[in-house]
């Protein structure tokens, strides 16, 4: 008798790292799943460990969080220094805010605040590059939530820019993508964020709550087709796997 149909196929994983109790991945971790993919949820800050090796996931995301990835907590350095693996391997990996910063550290950048103190919470403008432009077409403005940002390290490539923090979004090697924006955003986690971090929208340059909300209803359907886009490029879906050459079609 032939079982086969009784189990499962086990879908590739994509391991996720959160970085509080009650984080989500939002978007991403919805768009991943509806590509096949099942996903792997960690979270360093609360005692989860990370693999030795990506042999046994198909990428890996480390998000944002309100720590800094300058803080001294032994779950920040354990996560910059295991960025490592994926990048060794040339697995796709993608750092979004946090995530981003936390890469551009383990690659000896910097990560620091404005000059003047100013910060980007709500939508602000995104500007590709020459080599974003050639990879493909961009949001023309994005949600942010951060006040500090990224040098572009030595080996990484830039892809978008903006006026009041300048490195957007970069590449390293074939596989590996750092943003400082949050296209995983649903509404949901608009909600949450601006109800729990209220305060934040007094900083030098902050939207005020009501802006949010207007910026989603007019620019999030370009940033949904982006994602769309972006996870075509940098890992493709659990059948049909993102093709190397293709991600190194800007170089």
């Amino acid at each position: 008798m032939d079982f086969t149909s009784d189990f499962a196929t086990p879908r590739p994983k994509v391991l996720i790292v959160l970085h509080q109790e009650h984080s989500s991945p939002g978007r991403v971790g919805q768009e991943l799943i509806k590509r096949g993919f099942s996903l792997d949820i960690r979270k360093p800050r609360f005692g989860d460990s990370l693999p030795d090796t990506m042999r046994d996931h198909a990428g890996a995301v480390i998000f944002g969080g309100p720590m800094s990835a300058n803080d001294p907590d032994g779950f920040v350095h354990k996560e910059i220094d295991w960025i490592n693996v994926p990048l060794k391997e040339e697995a796709p990996f993608l750092g979004i805010c946090l995530g981003a910063q936390m890469m551009v550290k383990h690659l000896g950048g910097k990560v620091a605040g404005h000059k003047e103190e100013m910060v980007e919470i709500g939508y602000y403008p995104l500007q590709p590059t020459d080599a974003g432009k050639d990879l493909m077409d961009w949001p023309q403005k994005v949600y942010q939530w951060h006040r500090e940002g990224f040098d572009c390290p030595a080996g990484a490539e830039l892809l978008a820019t903006s006026p009041t923090y300048p490195n957007q979004a970069i590449r390293v090697g074939p596989a590996a993508y750092g943003i400082q924006f949050h296209p995983e955003l649903t509404h949901q986690m608009m909600v949450k964020w601006t109800t729990k971090g209220a305060p934040r929208m007094e900083l030098p340059g902050a939207q005020q709550r009501r802006d949010h909300f207007a910026g989603r209803f007019v620019y999030d359907a370009a940033v949904r087709t982006w994602l769309d886009r972006f996870l075509d490029l940098w890992i493709g879906t659990a059948e049909a796997p993102a093709q190397r050459s293709r991600l190194k079609a800007a170089e």
